[in-house]
């Protein structure tokens, strides 16, 4: 060979490798003028292509491709041993530089037209290696393979489909743009009676529900199950994992749900656990989200009886979440007891709660009620080698401030703020609602300064929360200006901006103005929802204007709504027409079961399971059971209180009874029902409202706890006890959960009986549920005890109330005046009138007839006392 002949014949080329050396230094030479011999080959396309290298479509085709097939047609090598190693070294060469041209040809213009189907010789190791060649772009990998399908004499195996497959899912961007080839690529695979492994099908499920395609997903699923069962095989239990996460994902909870306990009832005596722990635990988080709290027991249950399932640390929160926001807390403390088990047992694992852990128990807790066993968890959890995240000082914060504990919100939100923590928009609303809810305006104030200061955006739920705040405590013209302010900048207005302004204009019997406002509203876009529509029902009902109830119907943007409610109410009306069920036997309503002052019996029945925080210390024989060394010997206490055969009934709801519970369709009929009950009671229709609950609570309509709270309020306002007992009964069989409006009804009848001896037993008893004493209860107190005599206790509630970081209103301050001028303490009732002067609450017309009954009552005893002196003098005479 001389470099002065670029074109030298390639056969000529591997003459020389063959013959030019001696057999025995053939083999020591030959990858060194193999390399030369490559560079010939390569640099001898550059010239002008000789007639060898003209394709059938008439197009030039490269000097590589056409040496390289050349290297591989020509096998002159002599037949020596050596020579034969030669002669494979030379073939594998020639493959090599076979798939570098097929190659190079499909990444010109044109692609497969380039390539000549004739003269390459298709294998599966061909196509294999061009497929995996990382530099030709995955659009033409996808038409060589086509390409080759079309040959008469080539026929794609599952590897060269698997690795297909493997380069289309590589990459995100390919997968997309190829996403729908693939379904054609497996009916293509079908027809050539190619069954691919349950590997590939996996990676295909989980690429294609990685980029959200849960329909293409599905849709393979369902090619795999026609081959399995075409085959008489099975897949593995790692694509039915995939398939039920891309079902999950895709919020198709049912068919997920169904799929998981055929795989549940098909895994029955094998080794294997299908579905595995990630699958269960995604599947346990959707229902969650779902509110399906039937189906998360149910799947809950069938993986505690198998007894080769286990929860990870991740299935364990979740389920200590979800299980305690539903009211369990007993079951919820005993998985924690289990976690703390394993982490100590035998089988190991990383069991131990995380911090996870100890933020769920804080907010089931708190949701129960347990605001003070939350509080020492809470201080505990800071010196158990965990630290507080942002998350836990929210939790504790919103726990504190909806269990009226004020100061420990502030407290714990002073430390947040201390510990390098920026509290956010919902750590401020939280503090901000409490506030408000305790009359502390000044602090309002001054809260949310620093809120702006802080740079933390105020939302609209901020504004609403401090509208509804004035509104509520008497400041209602401020309230007012700033919602107009905020119209005026067009911005922090929603919905319930307007509701809450609508609902305190029909208060105040406003009720033009209200309508004014749903115009505005329905104007600027936002729903009229239930809520406005029902307080705006109330409000024509008050001032007897029910022919306004049409006019609602221009301004509602919700064209179902409105026709619903007066449909509804046309139905109620001729209803109530009728004669009801009952007084044909003449069996009441609410039948009597005993009396109003047996509550203490009544009340006797099981709590949550655990009892009040602070006693709970005092217990040395709990105390003694419980790992000394723990890092959470509180919490091990409260979990070992509960047996796993408890069958805890959550007595108590921490959440106050609702009017509207903003459910949709769902409790549309309940919410009307308590919307005329408000209306029949407040003007003292006992007997309507009766009809009412008899005619809805046959049709199979449930009652909720305002339900049962506003018929109790009318009944004991009344003076029926027996009736609003047995009110109180029906409550309790149909296991409604009192809330804090049914103990102030429970105070209240028990004051109007004179039984004021059972008052602080009924407290004790909402304390160890979890209850919490908002001003409306410490009112109730006040008076109930003032009227009784027990004016030194009615003091002590007053006390407690201040301490609490409650201000008084002026609902207290009137209270107590009056009680105080009853018992001649007028000096005590000055006390409180000059407090109630300086804490800038303004008095009402209330206040101005105690103070009448007041200058009455220093009358009388101005007159006593001239009655003693002239007696005096009498007998000193």
């Amino acid at each position: 060979m001389t470099k002065s002949d670029p074109l030298q014949d390639p056969d000529d080329v591997i003459e020389e490798i063959g013959t030019k050396k001696s057999p025995a230094d053939a083999d020591a030479s030959f990858f060194a003028e193999l390399s030369r011999a490559r560079k010939k080959l390569v640099d001898g396309g550059r010239g002008t292509p000789s007639p060898t290298r003209t394709m059938r479509h008439g197009r030039g085709r490269t000097s590589l491709y056409s040496s390289a097939l050349l290297v591989l047609t020509k096998n002159k090598i002599t037949s020596t041993p050596t020579a034969s190693s030669t002669t494979t070294a030379v073939s594998e060469v020639g493959n090599l530089l076979l798939v570098a041209a097929v190659v190079k040809s499909l990444s010109e213009n044109g692609g497969t037209r380039n390539l000549d189907e004739n003269s390459i010789p298709l294998s599966e190791s061909l196509v294999l290696q061009i497929l995996r060649r990382s530099s030709l772009q995955v659009s033409k990998k996808v038409d060589f393979f086509r390409w080759c399908s079309l040959m008469h004499n080539y026929k794609h195996s599952a590897s060269t489909y698997t690795q297909l497959f493997h380069a289309i899912c590589r990459h995100q961007d390919s997968l997309l743009d190829h996403h729908h080839e693939i379904i054609d690529l497996l009916s293509s695979m079908k027809q050539d009676g190619v069954v691919l492994d349950s590997r590939t099908f996996k990676l295909l499920l989980d690429s294609f529900i990685r980029i959200g395609k849960f329909d293409i997903a599905l849709e393979i699923l369902d090619h795999m199950e026609e081959e399995m069962g075409r085959t008489k095989s099975s897949l593995n239990s790692d694509v039915y994992n995939s398939v039920l996460v891309a079902l999950v994902r895709r919020e198709q909870i049912g068919l997920a749900l169904s799929i998981f306990f055929k795989l549940l009832e098909a895994s029955n005596g094998t080794g294997n656990v299908i579905p595995d722990t990630f699958v269960c635990n995604e599947l346990f988080v959707a229902l969650r989200k779902a509110d399906m709290r039937e189906e998360f027991s149910r799947v809950f249950d069938k993986l505690r009886e198998k007894n080769r399932f286990a929860l990870d640390l991740w299935g364990y929160n979740i389920c200590i979440h979800a299980i305690g926001c539903w009211g369990d807390l007993g079951l919820s403390l005993s998985l924690f007891r289990e976690m703390k088990q394993r982490s100590h047992g035998s089988d190991g694992g990383p069991f131990a709660p995380d911090l996870c852990t100890y933020n769920s128990l804080i907010h089931v807790l708190c949701l129960s009620g347990k605001i003070k066993d939350a509080l020492i968890v809470w201080d505990e959890l800071k010196g158990s080698g965990h630290e507080p995240d942002a998350s836990t000082y929210r939790i504790i914060i919103q726990g504190c401030c909806k269990s009226y504990r004020i100061e420990d919100a502030v407290k714990v939100l002073s430390e947040m703020q201390y510990n390098g923590f920026c509290p956010d928009t919902v750590v401020y609303n939280s503090v901000l609602d409490g506030l408000m809810k305790a009359r502390r305006l000044t602090e309002v104030c001054q809260l949310f300064e620093k809120m702006v200061e802080d740079g933390v955006r105020a939302s609209c739920w901020t504004y609403n929360i401090l509208i509804d705040g004035l509104l509520k405590n008497g400041r209602g013209v401020a309230g007012y200006t700033m919602f107009c302010d905020l119209k005026k900048k067009g911005q922090f207005v929603d919905g319930v901006t307007y509701s809450i302004v609508i609902l305190w204009l029909c208060r105040e019997d406003q009720i033009a103005e209200a309508l004014q406002l749903v115009e505005e509203m329905e104007a600027r876009g936002f729903v009229v929802d239930l809520v406005t529509v029902t307080s705006l029902l109330i409000g024509f009902h008050r001032q007897g204007r029910w022919d306004w109830t049409e006019r609602i119907m221009k301004h509602i943007r919700d064209g179902n709504l409105v026709p619903a409610v007066l449909k509804w109410k046309a139905d109620m009306e001729a209803s109530m027409k009728s004669p009801q069920s009952r007084k044909k036997d003449f069996s009441p309503i609410f039948p009597c079961k005993g009396d109003f002052s047996e509550i203490t019996y009544f009340l006797s029945s099981p709590d949550l399971g655990i009892g009040e925080a602070g006693g709970q210390l005092e217990d040395r024989s709990a105390l003694h059971d419980t790992d000394q060394w723990s890092s959470s010997p509180y919490m091990d206490l409260l979990a070992n209180q509960v047996t796993s055969n408890d069958c805890i009934l959550k007595t108590f709801s921490p959440s106050r009874g609702k009017r509207v519970q903003v459910k949709g369709v769902e409790s549309f009929d309940i919410d009307m029902v308590n919307t005329y009950l408000s209306m029949f009671l407040a003007k003292g229709k006992l007997s309507l409202a009766c009809k009412l609950y008899e005619m809805f609570t046959d049709m199979g309509v449930n009652p909720v706890g305002y339900t049962y709270n506003t018929m109790m309020s009318s009944f004991v306002k009344k003076g029926y006890f027996n009736e609003a007992w047995g009110v109180l009964h029906e409550m309790g069989e149909h296991v409604c959960p009192a809330d804090i409006g049914t103990y102030n009804v429970i105070i209240q009848g028990l004051g109007k009986m004179g039984n004021a001896d059972l008052v602080n037993a009924v407290r004790d008893k909402l304390a160890k549920q979890g209850g919490y004493l908002d001003i409306v209860m410490y009112n109730t107190l006040i008076n109930v005890l003032g009227k009784a005599g027990r004016v030194d206790e009615a003091n002590n509630v007053f006390e407690q109330m201040r301490t609490s970081g409650i201000n008084p209103d002026v609902v207290t301050y009137n209270t107590l005046i009056q009680v105080h001028s009853k018992a001649g303490r007028l000096q005590d009732a000055y006390k409180f009138l000059k407090m109630m002067l300086d804490a800038g609450c303004p008095p009402n017309h209330v206040t101005d007839t105690i103070l009448d009954l007041m200058e009455k009552e220093v009358e009388k005893l101005r007159y006593k006392k001239a009655s003693i002196r002239r007696s005096h003098k009498d007998d000193s005479s």
